[in-house]
């Protein structure tokens, strides 16, 4: 059985099931092994770990401590209550604001890629450029706010880190936008986005690229970025403050985990908190040469269940608003039998979004795509609930297809 224990209770002889970090937050070479020795909780203690989970059955047990069942069914309830019930204004539909997405995912791409070309080589950042494609992407995001981060999350491996700019970009604008930030905020935070990652245009391509664990020297290499990214932002007459605070200070976090300085709750900024949240969800929902993607609800679950002590809580609250609980394109099981997209966000039901169902596990046959509705009863277009998630992967299937005529 797995449970969840607090670090201050694990002892030699339980069984690790899941640090509960991110795969470059602690000292081991696994993520699963057997504590043998005090000396090895006192390392993850200092990795700054503080729950984990445990398997009772390859080791010992603690009899107070929930199951893993348990927790997610507590973190559900809790990302439900914690999401706020409004929903922005949408001018257009999803299928109408994608073609429009779709040009400026291109065009985002090729200018963020020219950004760090010219700045691997020392030339002087177009922040002219930079400022029209983010009132782009604000436009965008203004008349429909699903559209370009949907189109956002397809990505091949290759072109992670331009396509990662640009969503942290994006992601940031929208939080911004469900905060009722002014124009001049939202703009600020889509420049910060843009251009949070710059610094790593210094990092040796093979450790950027390498397909496995840093070592420890390469893992110090790697935290060098955020200072690499403010020595550069500097050089640019008329860069907003936000995006030199934002490019050094991303990866900290309130629990003083984080780098490059490990400062602490008192110390980051508003703007840095929220890139850190955008940045680490677009990380744990890609897939790397080094980790497999999460599903979108299950990485907000995972990010929701660190902001006790990694992510300011009010602001996760505020991005899970954002984003939607069960984002648009999200693959879905439903208690039918049937797989389905989630193709538009309920108003004020978090888990109750409109899907159109494709496959039938049941007959285990491809089935003519079906509008429901889950905030519906049966017979009026509903009747059917989430219980999980599909990786889609396995299906092999653009979800930007299903969104058409939703009514």
């Amino acid at each position: 059985m797995i449970k969840k224990i607090p670090v201050e209770r694990l002892r030699p002889g339980m069984f690790l099931h899941n640090l509960n970090a991110g795969w470059m937050s602690h000292p081991f070479l696994r993520n699963r092994f057997l504590v043998t020795e005090e000396c090895m909780i006192e390392r993850i203690i200092a990795a700054g770990i503080h729950e984990l989970y445990i398997d009772t059955s390859r080791g010992l047990d603690d009899k107070d401590a929930p199951t893993e069942a348990e927790v997610n069914a507590q973190l559900m309830e809790e990302m439900q209550a914690a999401v706020h019930s409004e929903t922005p204004y949408r001018c257009t539909t999803v299928a109408e604001e994608l073609p429009n997405a779709r040009r400026l995912r291109a065009r985002a791409t090729r200018i963020i890629r020219s950004v760090m070309h010219d700045a691997k080589m020392g030339k002087a950042i177009n922040l002219e450029e930079i400022d029209s494609l983010v009132s782009e992407i604000i436009e965008s995001i203004l008349r429909n706010d699903s559209a370009l981060l949907l189109l956002l999350r397809v990505r091949a491996q290759n072109d992670y880190t331009l396509v990662h700019s640009v969503a942290v970009s994006a992601m940031m604008i929208t939080l911004c936008y469900t905060l009722s930030c002014d124009r001049a905020m939202l703009h600020q935070a889509g420049v910060a986005g843009l251009l949070h990652d710059i610094g790593k245009v210094r990092v040796p391509v093979e450790i950027l690229n390498k397909p496995g664990r840093y070592s420890e020297y390469e893992y110090e290499v790697m935290k060098r970025h955020p200072k690499h990214g403010l020595e550069i932002l500097q050089g640019v007459e008329g860069m907003p403050h936000e995006a030199l605070d934002v490019a050094l200070n991303h990866h900290e976090r309130l629990d003083g985990s984080g780098y490059p300085h490990g400062q602490g709750c008192e110390t980051i900024s508003r703007m840095a908190r929220m890139a850190a949240i955008a940045d680490v969800y677009d990380a744990i929902t890609s897939d790397r040469c080094y980790h497999t993607a999460m599903p979108p609800t299950a990485a907000l679950k995972k990010m929701w269940e660190w902001s006790r002590h990694h992510f300011d809580p009010s602001l996760m609250r505020a991005f899970m608003t954002a984003i939607g609980i069960y984002p648009v394109g999200t693959l879905v099981k439903l208690e039918s039998g049937r797989i389905a997209v989630v193709v538009e966000p309920h108003e004020s039901e978090v888990l109750k979004p409109k899907v159109r169902a494709f496959f039938s596990t049941r007959s285990n046959l491809h089935i003519p795509a079906q509008l429901i509705d889950l905030s519906r009863p049966f017979g009026a277009g509903g009747g059917d609930r989430i219980i999980g998630y599909e990786d889609p992967r396995k299906w092999n299937l653009d979800p930007t297809r299903y969104l058409s005529d939703v009514s």
